[in-house]
């Protein structure tokens, strides 16, 4: 505790408490880490990053870089020995440039306070994960997070333009550029985007802002059964129509909601979509998405006005809440060729019935992008063999292990089956260049050798 002694005196702000370090230890994927960090040092400046992690080189001592710990993957898990380096203090909006479109921002800024703040312009941050009400911009860098916009309009990789991070050795490293293109060099930029603190950590970072759309138009669909609903997402992109929101939510998401809230969306249909379009030719496209739509839905309704919008995307971001009222979950996130979204349905429905196993599934459906979420009940079936077939599925349509929540703790084990042994050692030695002594978030995302 001496050595920790001598960097923490030279802090402004830091804790030993052990309900303040166990609170800092974990995050909302309900896993347990092994133990008590050491300590948290929250982070006033730059420099308290750079002291921090330089001191941890040279000491052997594990960082953990942590924004809001909402991510779900096991990412900000913190054990015995550790030192937390909370960046959520680190959260103001530098710089807005307009007329250059960009944004120039500390990683603890919340995703939504900087959409609100570029909206005072005219603008908008594009990238809009579930969570943007509380998750931080360091932290969607760190598990290159998506959201609901994402089919039209990418994920946080797409929104960012540069880099200031500070290297596992203590270096402050500058990466991208602030012009909207430009190819000198290597793209460090997008290496670092979703390397979930194993490379570096955050501390500043410019991002892309977009014109805040002249129109929105907002249609639900209700269907016999979930294959016909995402066979109906299949027909949509095969006409060329570009939602900026296209979601799906399974019967049983749709009862969850129900029973949080009041309401009769799972009476409505077995399953359900959120077509949202946008631009000056929202309504236009939004009739032809219609068109679409109710050759197999039991039932459409539109809205071009903005609150009711609103509150059609609130029953989407409420079913992650609405499931976790009913206990413990395990919120997994793997992306399928879109062509086989009806097959990976098809699929979960399949594991469900093999193993009793509840789970309650949800999906960015426009990229394929499926949250399984697994129920773990005290008095119910085991939960590994489902979660293991979640993963085997994914792999066997030819999709991925992930999306937007990282690897994390939690998918380690099955790197190796999607990454093969070439590419998972090239990663070891990239993590080793940026990290030469491995004290980055260790054991996350890519496993140790």
């Amino acid at each position: 505790m001496t050595d920790l002694g001598a960097l923490l005196d030279g802090l402004p702000a830091w804790s030993t408490d052990p309900d303040a370090v166990a609170r800092a230890g974990i995050d909302r994927s309900g896993a347990i880490p092994d133990g008590l960090p050491s300590a948290v040092v929250y982070a006033t400046g730059t420099d308290d990053v750079v002291r921090t992690v330089s001191f941890a080189a040279e000491h052997g001592i594990p960082v953990v870089p942590r924004g809001a710990g909402s991510g779900v993957s096991g990412g900000a898990l913190a054990g015995t020995g550790a030192i937390v380096l909370d960046l959520s203090r680190l959260n103001r909006i530098l710089e807005i440039r307009p007329d250059d479109a960009v944004a120039v921002v500390q990683p603890g800024v919340i995703t939504a306070d900087l959409d609100a703040a570029a909206a005072e312009h005219g603008l908008r941050y594009a990238p809009d994960p579930a969570s943007a009400a509380f998750s931080t911009i360091g932290g969607n860098i760190a598990t290159n997070a998506g959201g609901l916009r994402c089919v039209k309009y990418g994920v946080t990789r797409d929104a960012v333009l540069a880099l200031d991070v500070v290297t596992g050795d203590g270096r402050l490293l500058r990466t991208g550029r602030t012009t909207l293109k430009g190819v000198t060099g290597y793209d460090l930029t997008s290496l670092l985007v979703g390397s979930e603190g194993t490379l570096g950590v955050v501390v500043g970072a410019t991002v892309k802002l977009l014109p805040v759309p002249r129109a929105t138009a907002t249609a639900t669909a209700y269907f016999p059964d979930a294959r016909t609903a995402v066979e109906a997402v299949t027909r949509l992109r095969r006409t060329g129509l570009r939602p900026s929101t296209l979601e799906f939510l399974d019967h049983a998401t749709l009862a969850a909601i129900d029973a949080a809230r009041g309401g009769d969306l799972a009476a409505r249909g077995r399953a359900f979509l959120l077509v949202q379009t946008d631009g000056y030719g929202a309504e236009e496209e939004m009739a032809a998405v219609v068109e679409v739509l109710k050759t197999t839905a039991t039932l459409v309704d539109t809205s071009d006005d903005t609150a009711a919008a609103d509150r059609l995307l609130a029953t989407r971001r409420q079913a992650l809440p609405a499931i976790e009222r009913l206990g413990r979950v395990l919120i997994e996130d793997v992306v399928v060729p879109t062509t086989r979204l009806a097959d990976a349905v098809d699929g979960i429905e399949r594991i469900v019935r093999a193993t009793g196993v509840r789970i309650f599934t949800f999906a960015h459906a426009g990229d394929g992008n499926l949250h399984p979420i697994v129920l773990v009940e005290d008095d119910g079936p085991p939960v590994g063999e489902a979660v293991d077939a979640l993963f085997a599925l994914a792999l066997e349509l030819g999709g991925t292990l992930t999306g937007e929540h990282g690897v994390g703790l939690l998918k380690r084990d099955w790197l190796a089956a999607e990454l093969g042994d070439v590419s998972l050692d090239l990663q070891r030695r990239l993590k080793s260049v940026f990290d030469p002594a491995g004290v980055l978030n260790p054991g996350k995302a890519i496993t140790e050798r």
